[in-house]
């Protein structure tokens, strides 16, 4: 029998009667998980923290929960958190190991709750308002398709010859017990920096991202990096997601009891390169943003639009060893 696959979107379920996941009804609003997992807030003392959402309100991190079948749970999700929560606590040689798609998975799920919960909020504050809740078709096309591949957790989805996402991982030198998160829900860009390592993950980009920065790569994979470096190639990273201007498309085959997902190309019928202009000044803004804790401001960064400042690579285009940067961690 095919998998029966569940699409939200297509009558906007958001209750708290189903299933987030796979949509089957649950016996009580109180089947639920958390966004942020218990390991993970219980290490970072995290549950009583606060959590920005989109309307500029406040939950704490433990508020941020999902619907979930407990069967689900037991069977899918606890048994990845598990894997995840050993290799996060090893380290960067650890998390190395880890599947990529488990990676993607893990963090999918999570900011995919995130989302879920900016949703419910937006729904109950439109209907409060008389209105129709509203969001753009392309969002809709990009959250339904994370959804889609989220499924492969609980399915046997394979995604033939391609990953729909690009993952970056890199040593860090972090200060003991940080605990940094990012993401940008409209660009489905993740970003976790803790223990001895950064992660970052274009959840939505089948592998653009990480072919549009090849260059830089090859000169600093592998390489230590301070948290300042690791921080401009976040920069870097959410800047050029933000410029990808490509909504990807996929077709879903059932074949007996798996679900093969082809990616369309990319380039599709349009002669527009896949990433818009880059332009040196508004880069500098974000990277403003991402070196906050350093004090760096925008006319310093970008006093030569054509050459923004780094720390990771010199004039020369050389990469900067981490060790000679004399800079707080």
């Amino acid at each position: 029998m095919p998998p029966q696959i569940y699409y939200p979107f297509q009558q906007f379920n958001f209750s708290n009667r189903n299933c987030f996941l796979t949509g089957q009804a649950l016996s009580s609003d109180e089947e639920k998980i958390q966004v942020f997992p218990a390991w993970l807030m219980s290490r970072y003392n995290l549950e009583e923290q606060p959590f920005k959402l989109l309307d500029e309100s406040y939950a704490t991190y433990k508020d941020l929960k999902v619907p979930c079948a407990a069967q689900i749970n037991e069977q899918y999700l606890e048994p990845l958190e598990v894997e995840i929560a050993a290799a996060f606590d090893a380290g960067y040689n650890a998390v190395k190991e880890v599947d990529e798609v488990k990676l993607f998975q893990w963090a999918g799920k999570l900011l995919y709750g995130i989302l879920f919960n900016e949703v419910q909020a937006g729904i109950k504050q439109q209907h409060a308002q008389g209105q129709e809740f509203n969001i753009s078709q392309a969002l809709i096309h990009k959250f339904s398709n994370l959804h889609l591949m989220l499924q492969s957790i609980c399915q046997r989805i394979v995604f033939e010859d391609f990953k729909p996402f690009s993952v970056f991982l890199f040593k860090v030198d972090n200060e003991e017990d940080l605990f940094g998160y990012r993401d940008e829900i409209n660009t489905l860009t993740f970003s976790l920096r803790i223990k001895d390592f950064g992660l970052i993950i274009c959840l939505q980009d089948n592998g653009a991202n990480r072919a549009y920065h090849k260059e830089i790569l090859g000169k600093i994979e592998g390489k230590q990096l301070h948290p300042i470096q690791f921080e401009e190639f976040n920069a870097r990273i959410f800047y050029s997601a933000y410029l990808f201007n490509r909504l990807p498309e996929y077709n879903v085959l059932p074949a007996g009891d798996e679900t093969y997902i082809e990616a369309m190309p990319l380039r599709g019928i349009s002669s527009k390169p896949l990433f818009d202009f880059w332009q040196g000044k508004t880069y500098g803004q974000v990277l403003e943003n991402f070196w906050k804790k350093w004090g760096y401001v925008l006319f310093e960064i970008v006093k030569d639009p054509d050459n923004p400042m780094s720390f990771l690579l010199d004039a020369d285009g050389n990469f900067i060893n981490a060790a000679t940067i004399g800079l707080s961690r």
